[in-house]
């Protein structure tokens, strides 16, 4: 029984290397997610599809978590009327590398680089 129990937890943790390695797997879940929040944010969804590729290949999971807080503050729109203003709420998240990623998937991604 407990060889059974073995084989089985083998198999089950090769199944997940080979799911999140060959098939997207954690980065495609990544990815659909940060691309489901910039639409809704109100980033058109070819620019949001560009820039969350390109934000999930080059942040951690924590980066990406910091980008979750990018709320109004007083005053502003709910959704940010321009790249600008997107940019400057991601500059609050205050770590320079999320701030680049962001700004330079941006720019790529507008002129259809990316």
């Amino acid at each position: 029984m407990k060889r059974v129990a073995i084989i089985l937890a083998v198999l089950v943790i090769a199944g997940l290397i080979l799911w999140a390695s060959v098939g997207g797997g954690f980065q495609g879940s990544v990815e659909d997610r940060l691309e489901d929040e910039m639409v809704a944010a109100g980033l058109p969804q070819p620019m949001a599809e560009c820039m969350a590729g390109r934000m999930a290949d080059r942040l951690s999971i924590g980066q990406l978590r910091k980008l979750e807080s990018l709320r109004p503050e007083e005053g502003e729109a709910d959704i940010p009327l321009n790249i600008a203003e997107f940019l400057e709420r991601v500059r609050r998240v205050d770590d320079p590398e999320v701030l680049e990623v962001s700004a330079t998937s941006a720019a790529i991604c507008a002129f259809g680089a990316g």
